[in-house]
């Protein structure tokens, strides 16, 4: 109880009581956000990945920068629209991406580190069944709607009068420009990032992008509040967002063949492929690889520690064929 106190008393400044009595009896940690140093607006955007799009922003490395999202159908559903609006979708706008952001001083071969300050939930957010598409797509073939009441402040998602989904929201999709200039559909994962629907990718969290061309040209959106891990009907809580960012060059770093990602517990891997089997093995071969690399064990020794300390995760299937596998290495494990 006094060491409650002290911290109590510690922080009755600024209007800040409530949130950090919160954050006091819940054990949550207080994070201090950066002012953004820019601001990209929801009508910054493009859904497509290439190296020709223009830059919306250029930045130096250490920029903390505001962006605001849209949700995934770029404005065709709305919180009055009905089933008969999923069944008439055009995919063709999905997903609208902010930025790119350049980014000075990346060059290929170099490492982007992006750090996930601050994600606040729009005012609304949806998640349907869309005929033809979804994992279980040749069973599921009604189109299905249904929509939610957010804001900022909201923690849940009321599926029902019984059901409540947390909320964890974070972006669906992050990448970097591939080296190419064919406009490139943002639906699968790639090596560049992209389509990952990985819910740990949250607040707090910092993401490693291998860099293919020069400004690294980072985009953002395709924003979740909600989603569990697989996103198996193809939808999360669909929502738009505020999403505040660091981004930093890392130089003369071990070359990233795909993005990874870490917080203060664990350090993590991402692999996508067209089957399960071969994600999970590349997700395997890429924590190996972190593991002798990082901290001077054999392959050996690293194969057996991911058999005996390493999680598997499915972070998406939806995106048929392609489905994205992570790997987790408790940091504690690893004395660190």
């Amino acid at each position: 109880m006094v060491a409650f106190l002290k911290r109590y008393q510690a922080i009755v400044i600024g209007g800040m009581v409530v949130a950090a009595l919160i954050a006091c009896q819940t054990g949550e940690k207080t994070v201090t956000v950066p002012e953004p140093d820019f601001t990209i607006t929801a009508d910054q955007t493009h859904n497509k990945f290439s190296r020709i799009i223009p830059p919306v922003a250029r930045v130096p490395s250490g920029a903390v920068i505001e962006a605001y999202t849209k949700e995934a159908t770029d404005g065709q559903l709305t919180p009055n629209s009905t089933v008969e609006d999923v069944k008439n979708l055009d995919f063709s706008p999905i997903h609208p991406l902010t930025g790119p952001v350049y980014v000075e001083g990346a060059e290929p071969g170099d490492v982007l580190a992006v750090k996930l300050l601050k994600i606040e939930v729009g005012d609304w957010g949806w998640s349907a069944v869309v005929p033809g598409f979804g994992f279980l797509a040749d069973e599921f073939k009604d189109a299905y709607l249904k929509t939610f009441t957010l804001g900022k402040d909201a923690r849940v998602a009321k599926f029902n009068d019984k059901i409540q989904i947390p909320l964890r929201p974070f972006a669906g999709v992050m990448g970097v420009a591939p080296d190419t200039d064919s406009l490139l559909s943002t639906i699968p994962p790639r090596a560049n990032g992209g389509n990952m629907d990985n819910p740990f990718l949250t607040e707090g969290v910092t993401v490693f992008f291998p860099v293919f061309v020069e400004g690294a040209l980072f985009s953002i959106g395709d924003t979740h509040a909600a989603q569990g891990l697989g996103e198996v009907c193809g939808t999360a809580v669909e929502a738009p967002m505020r999403i505040v960012y660091q981004v930093e060059v890392l130089k003369n770093r071990r070359k990233l063949p795909e993005p990874q990602y870490e917080t203060d517990d664990y350090y993590a891997v991402t692999a996508f492929a067209t089957t399960i089997d071969e994600a999970t093995k590349k997700a395997t071969r890429y924590m190996i690889d972190y593991l002798v690399e990082e901290h001077g064990l054999s392959r050996t020794e690293a194969y057996v520690l991911c058999s005996l300390a390493g999680d598997l995760h499915i972070a998406e299937v939806v995106d048929v064929p392609h489905v994205l596998v992570a790997m987790h290495m408790p940091k504690k494990v690893l004395g660190l």
